[in-house]
């Protein structure tokens, strides 16, 4: 996936970065979150974020959620290295195995929510729409797709 954040900065300026915030802050992950391409969610108000490294995926999630002003109903998934992690999982550990050479963690973010207006008014309101994003190891999140099962009562 790209980054914009790799785009707009070199290799060596992140990894420099990512030393100076690592040294001054040893108990602390720094982590850079964008939106995946493609993505139907709102942007994040900033991209750089320095957590605990105790705090668990799930807690991350909580946090985003919140600063993109999620509806109840609406999935949120993260992306590390094209895999979603467990919700169990520490920064911490994210950052230790996934932080190869660049100092930062990664994550891109998804959304998956329910059936548009559009759709209800074509397939019925009662109807639910199951989505389940597919991970693949061949291929990569700019064709990110997903499988869909309709359930009509």
């Amino acid at each position: 996936m790209k980054f914009q954040y790799k785009e707009d900065h070199p290799f060596e300026y992140r990894k420099k970065e990512g030393e100076k915030i690592r040294k001054k802050y040893p108990d602390r992950v720094p982590v850079i979150v964008e939106k995946a391409p493609k993505a139907r969610v709102p942007d994040l108000d900033k991209r750089k974020y320095l957590v605990p490294s105790d705090l668990t995926v799930g807690q991350f999630y909580f946090l985003i959620r919140k600063r993109i002003h999620l509806r109840p109903e609406d999935a949120l998934f993260f992306f590390v290295n094209n895999t979603i992690p467990p919700t169990s999982a520490t920064m911490g550990q994210l950052y230790e195995i996934n932080s190869v050479g660049e100092n930062n963690l990664l994550i891109s973010f998804g959304l998956i929510g329910k059936l548009s207006e559009s759709n209800e008014k074509t397939i019925g309101k009662d109807s639910v729409m199951l989505c389940h994003p597919v991970l693949w190891l061949y291929s990569s999140l700019k064709d990110f797709t997903l499988y869909c099962l309709l359930i009509v009562p």
